[in-house]
């Protein structure tokens, strides 16, 4: 179903000893590693206007806003960042917008106790801001296996090559 909407992914911002990663090819290979690796958390979040969500920690419990409730995603907040066109990936559409410096997402809550609007905001549109998580892995470990499947990958193309 075609709405003319730019597809957003939000690409995790990865650091090590403070300091972001630079180097292209480790970043990509931590985007693209397992959820399973990562505290569940994904590389890249694909975001649709629209799309149900869930708060997966406590924001306001007071106002309904706890680990578990639900949402309709509205919009994104961001910086505009000259980092966000380095991520052109395959598994995404040409046109989508990456994202690197997200500020917060706009999320309605038809739940929420809140009695009166947020400044600038609709009736039950809650601004929620960006979660950090810190995860451990083993980089050479993430090295070997990535060593190990490029190597499978060059027989396989040796073995092609020969065969033709």
């Amino acid at each position: 179903m075609e709405m003319g909407l730019q597809p957003m992914v939000c690409v995790a911002q990865d650091y090590f000893q403070g300091k972001i990663i630079d180097d292209l090819l480790l970043r990509k290979t931590i985007l693209e590693l397992p959820d399973n690796k990562t505290e569940h958390l994904p590389g890249y979040l694909p975001l649709v206007p629209g799309m149900p969500v869930l708060l997966t920690e406590n924001v306001a419990t007071e106002l309904g806003l706890s680990n578990g409730t639900r949402g309709i995603f509205h919009q994104l907040v961001y910086e505009e960042s000259s980092a966000d066109i380095q991520f052109q990936d395959k598994n995404f559409p040409t046109n989508t917008k990456f994202i690197t410096q997200p500020k917060y997402a706009l999320v309605e809550f038809l739940n929420c106790k809140l009695d009166s609007e947020l400044a600038e905001l609709q009736a039950k549109i809650i601004p929620i801001p960006i979660s950090e998580q810190t995860f451990l892995f083993d980089v050479k470990e993430l090295f070997a296996e990535n060593v190990c499947k490029s190597r499978k990958n060059e027989q396989k193309n040796h073995k092609n090559l020969n065969q033709a």
